[in-house]
């Protein structure tokens, strides 16, 4: 299944970039690196640290899915192996392919939860302006945002720029009625300042080659408030996007081409805060997070020979990549990093066993799709993921799809290469009883150099309905899987680490002085004495290890529902379109733990969400409503477990091209039409917002107009 988001339907529902475009689609999980995702008690991998915007399919984290442009791969966004999507401006996008599957066979690491291709306009001729300004009805959020776009196109060739500059005001606590309690200054909803530029090109080299070069730039500065013990905190994370992915398709003989590509990229993020104590403001730290990415990849695809009434193909290549990190304070140069270094060989083949044109009665279409790929990491050796996938149409009507496959995903550089530490607790505050008041716990935490890939088997199942006696008609339901297992994880809570059972097998009881001296001798550099005792070998009781490891499984499965129809009404054309999925994950941190739900609860994905609207255009006219819905999830960080209620909103834009004003495009949004304020839940700690952030939104109805001309 493959969810195809074009340039027409991001104008239709009043998008204004990919973040929106990503958080719209139920498949996707709106925790992680997404803006508004603040004041969270889910921990740092459910924090907006950048301000950027990051694909997280089936919540299996923004590092489980991959976002390419144009094919290629993006450098990884702050301190996660995630891609800020939101970077590349929507101006310039011909269409959002998302293919919800596992597709480390095809390309590599990350791609567990599925993948996104952002493919670029080609051809552009003339030049279009837009300014849009907008706010939150309940305050808070004024934006405003200016683009320009222009291209050309000649005999040989063609080139598009596209150019943004976007800025929004905060949101406060004290400006919605259910964070009015939190002490300030507290923004909810940060402020930031975007700038954008893009250009693609495409050259033909006489009549058999052509080379293709897209640049991308961004520039995005975000101020955040939040309180702190005697004052509050000034966070000022700026953050800037940058790639160059030139590329070279060479026409061969007997209908094969090759293609030769790179892509280097930078993202970097200086993370500022300030500590302000009345009119004293001191800088509390800066931290620089800096990620480069480069590839370089030789392809070569084409017809092998006949079969079933068409042709078999084939697409093979080879490549490399190189990935560095490195997570440094700017005022004392201390940090931590790493670089991943990985080779690769892919071959993909079809083949097309029946064709509609070989006239087999009750086969109309059979076709088997192989691929396979095999990774060389420096670090931890050789990864090959294979998939299959089948497609079969009985008649014009109906289309019965199928896939498996493996996939993994590397371990991030943070995972890897963190400071390493060790810890020294009482007993009593591990959990421990019976032991003397002197008695202490020696635990490890921190990154580790041995840790293997993550790795999954995935497989989709679905049956597309497009019949010829209801034009316009198209319906797909899918049934998927995912078995998800050695994740990496901090595996376990310290507090119950002598008292749970089920940590035992990180736990070592009785520890000699020669295995305490062989722990200290790796975490020596970061030793932190927090029994309130001196360290005493002879009274340590237990070593517990609680450093990443490969620890935890998951299991998730589901069903999406997709539908699209389109009639005409009166002088007009009425698309109705919508899709719904269903999750059911479960996490087990270890094989003694047991296990857990994850979707269904806070900080995680709801087990249902959806969007259904319609669209009806006639001559210069478009108007277009959607419903929005997210079910409760369970909150058990609370004295007592409870559920949220639901979160349906309402969205609708217009957009009018006038006759009497050629060129001109006029338009209006509301998002959340209705001011639904987000369900409320019990927090754990009284600083954090009582709301899930990661699923519903604080903003409340928000309000833009537009004006657009294009000559």
């Amino acid at each position: 299944p493959v969810i195809t988001i074009g340039a027409e339907h991001i104008r239709e529902e009043g998008f204004t970039d990919l973040g929106e475009v990503i958080r719209s689609v139920p498949q996707n999980f709106g925790g992680g690196q997404n803006p508004g995702v603040m004041g969270t008690s889910g921990g740092a991998g459910h924090q907006d640290v950048s301000g950027g915007s990051a694909l997280n399919l089936r919540g299996l984290g923004a590092d489980a899915s991959l976002t390419l442009l144009n094919g290629r791969r993006l450098a990884y966004d702050g301190f996660a192996q995630a891609v800020d999507i939101s970077a590349i401006p929507v101006e310039a996008v011909e269409r959002l392919d998302i293919v919800p599957d596992g597709a480390s066979a095809l390309y590599g690491s990350d791609a567990v939860g599925g993948v996104a291709n952002v493919i670029l306009v080609r051809d552009f001729d003339g030049l279009a302006v837009r300014a849009r300004h907008g706010a939150a009805t309940g305050g808070g959020l004024a934006t405003r945002e200016y683009t320009a776009t222009a291209g050309s196109t000649w005999s040989t060739g063609g080139a598009i720029v596209a150019l943004k500059d976007a800025s929004a005001d905060p949101i406060r606590a004290d400006q919605r009625r259910f964070t009015r309690h939190l002490e300030e200054p507290y923004t909810i909803y940060n402020t930031w300042d975007t700038r954008s530029g893009l250009v693609s090109l495409h050259q033909g080299l006489g009549e058999r080659a052509e080379f293709r070069l897209d640049a991308l730039r961004t520039e995005r500065e975000t101020t955040k408030y939040y309180p702190q013990a005697g004052g509050h905190v000034r966070n000022t994370p700026d953050a800037s996007v940058s790639l160059v992915a030139p590329s070279l398709e060479v026409s061969l003989a007997r209908d094969w081409s090759m293609t030769l590509g790179a892509a280097h990229g930078r993202n970097e993020a200086i993370d500022e805060r300030h500590v302000v104590t009345g009119s004293e403001s001191r800088l509390g730290s800066r931290t620089g997070l800096y990620n480069r990415h480069r590839s370089y990849e030789l392809g070569v695809e084409g017809p092998l020979f006949s079969m079933g009434g068409d042709t078999a193909r084939l697409a093979a290549g080879v490549g490399m990549r190189e990935d560095d990190f490195i997570n440094r304070s700017e005022l004392t140069g201390e940090g931590y990093g790493g670089e991943e270094r990985a080779r690769h060989v892919y071959a993909e083949l079809r083949l097309p066993l029946v064709s509609p044109s070989a006239g087999v009665s009750g086969i109309r279409r059979l076709e088997l799709n192989a691929a396979a790929r095999t990774e060389d990491y420096e670090s931890f050796g050789r990864v090959t993921t294979p998939k299959l996938g089948l497609v079969y149409s009985p008649g014009r009507d109906v289309t019965l799809k199928a896939s498996w496959g493996r996939a993994f995903k590397a371990p991030t550089a943070s995972q890897r290469y963190q400071d390493k530490m060790a810890y020294l607790w009482s007993a009593a505050d591990t959990g421990g009883e019976g032991y003397p008041a002197d008695a202490t716990v020696l635990m490890s935490w921190g990154g580790n150099l041995d840790l293997a890939p993550e790795r999954a088997r995935t497989w989709t199942a679905s049956i597309a309905l497009h019949p010829e006696a209801v034009l316009g008609l198209e319906v797909e339901l899918t049934a998927f899987g995912v078995d998800y297992t050695d994740r990496v994880v901090v595996p376990v809570n310290y507090q119950v680490a002598l008292s749970d059972p089920a940590y035992a097998e990180f736990v070592q009881l009785s520890p000699t002085p020669a295995q305490q001296a062989d722990l200290l001798a790796v975490y020596d550099s970061a030793f932190y004495n927090l029994s309130g005792t001196a360290y005493d070998p002879a009274n340590v009781v237990a070593i517990v290890s609680s450093q990443f490891l490969n620890a935890a499984s998951q299991e998730i499965k589901g069903v999406d529902l997709s539908g699209t129809y389109r009639f005409d009404v009166g002088p007009g054309r009425l698309t109705l379109r919508g899709s719904a999925s269903w999750l059911d994950s479960v996490q087990k941190t270890s094989a003694r733990q047991p296990e857990f739900d994850l979707s269904g609860t806070v900080f995680n994905p709801a087990e249902v969400n959806a969007r259904l609207g319609a669209v009806w255009s006639s001559g210069g006219f478009t108007a277009a409503g959607f419903a929005n819905y997210t079910a409760g999830v369970i909150n058990r960080l609370a004295t007592r477990m409870e559920k949220t209620a639901s979160f349906t909103t309402w969205d609708a834009t217009l957009n009018h091209e006038p006759r009497t004003w050629p060129g001109i495009t006029l338009g209006l949004s509301v998002q959340n039409l209705l001011d639904r304020d987000p369900p409320l839940y019990t927090v754990r700690n009284a600083s954090f917002v009582p709301y899930d952030a990661t699923n519903y939104s604080p903003i409340g109805r928000f309000v833009s107009v537009s004006i657009a001309k294009r000559w």
